[in-house]
């Protein structure tokens, strides 16, 4: 029984000319290199009047289509991180002030890490390993944290051991409402810290800026053998023979009992903006949505602020420099900006006139957050009174 015709579905077309895309070529004799490809050894050539090959303008469409695509990946690949950027700055700076913290610790070798000592937890940040030098162990100032000092550890020797903790209460160390926020009970906690890590095998380089510095200062009094030589910026805890207009404000406040609006602890950018020109003296241009960014990561932790201010400017703790400051026996260095709006410069001559070998260095144009607004020049002072005491080899600091 003989077969019908094959339904039109299996009917197979005539074999056609189809442009086809890079990167094959033409098999029609629109290509001089087709016979050469087939084997005859001589490149096909074209009749004056044969008409250009069909496949020409297809494969110019579709080079043409090929480049406005790489052209659009391009930019949407371009625009996807500029537009988180924007995003993230006008949603949520405060995520994006983190990132840049973590960015710079990451670009300037800092590594975070934690150590305990039983319960308590300290996180710190460090550069380096212990060698022929002094370690250097850095303590920040009121309601900041350890990466305020990356702005001076871009600037400092790559070759020194640098460790930089968070303060009792702050950042990634322990908060406990049970815990001494006292000047004595931070140096007690920051004793605990150094032997956590046994970095009193050696007497270390202490730096201190603010309140840091205070601790700082009172702990080279009670521990004397851990600390070869101290560096005090602009530290609190001395009485001067004068209060300049931050004092007395805070003075009327303690009177009033209106401490809910200490000038140290904003609530509101507004706030931040008046913190940032009491603590500077260059005005900085902050825009209003890193403003909101600065109040939003400190908000969560002003009660605790609050707390820890009223216990440092206590009776108890808020001279204990001046009453101990006459037990340091070590090289000390200080630095105070002049035009320090917070803590006034007339704390450098008091403490030069008690400790024997005392180096001042006054900043000019220098307000008090001078590990902000001088870093370079801060980190420069540092790395040459280091250089005067542990340099006599003659090894370069790089």
């Amino acid at each position: 029984m003989g077969r019908g015709p094959a339904p039109p579905f299996l009917l197979r077309p005539p074999l056609r000319h189809q442009p086809l895309r890079p990167p094959f070529r033409c098999l029609d004799r629109c290509d001089p290199l087709v016979p050469l490809l087939r084997g005859s050894g001589q490149p096909a050539a074209r009749s004056p009047g044969t008409s250009p090959c069909r496949c020409q303008p297809a494969l110019k469409s579709r080079m043409d289509l090929d480049v406005v695509n790489m052209f659009v990946i391009a930019g949407g690949t371009l625009a996807i991180p500029i537009l988180a950027f924007v995003a993230s700055f006008l949603l949520w700076p405060s995520a994006l002030i983190r990132i840049y913290y973590w960015y710079w610790r990451r670009t300037l070798g800092m590594q975070v890490r934690y150590v305990h000592h039983e319960d308590y937890q300290f996180c710190y940040s460090f550069r380096g390993r212990p060698g022929q030098r002094p370690s250097i162990l850095m303590l920040h100032g009121f309601s900041a944290h350890k990466d305020m000092w990356l702005s001076v550890v871009k600037f400092l020797p790559k070759n020194l051991h640098l460790i930089c903790v968070d303060m009792p209460g702050h950042e990634g160390t322990t908060r406990s409402s049970l815990d001494d926020l006292s000047i004595d009970g931070q140096v007690k906690r920051i004793h605990q810290f150094v032997e956590c890590l046994k970095l009193n095998k050696k007497p270390f380089h202490l730096v201190g800026t603010s309140m840091g510095g205070h601790v700082a200062g009172v702990y080279a009094a009670y521990y004397p053998s851990d600390v070869c030589s101290l560096s005090l910026v602009c530290p609190a805890g001395l009485q001067c023979s004068s209060d300049n207009q931050f004092i007395q404000r805070l003075r009327e406040l303690q009177k009033s009992a209106a401490m809910e609006k200490i000038p140290l602890i904003p609530s509101t950018p507004e706030e931040m903006s008046e913190m940032l020109q009491l603590c500077s003296y260059v005005r900085f241009k902050v825009p209003q949505q890193l403003l909101q960014g600065l109040v939003d990561v400190r908000i969560p932790h002003n009660n605790f602020y609050r707390k820890l201010f009223l216990e440092i400017t206590s009776e108890k703790s808020r001279y204990c420099l001046h009453q101990n400051m006459g037990k340091i026996k070590v090289p000390t260095q200080i630095i105070w900006g002049k035009q320090d709006q917070v803590l006034d410069v007339s704390g450098a001559d008091v403490l030069a006139k008690s400790i024997a070998n005392c180096q001042v260095e006054l900043l000019e144009n220098c307000g008090h957050s001078v590990v902000m607004e001088r870093p370079r020049k801060t980190a420069k002072l540092i790395v040459d009174f280091f250089a005067s005491l542990y340099n006599t080899d003659n090894k370069k600091l790089d």
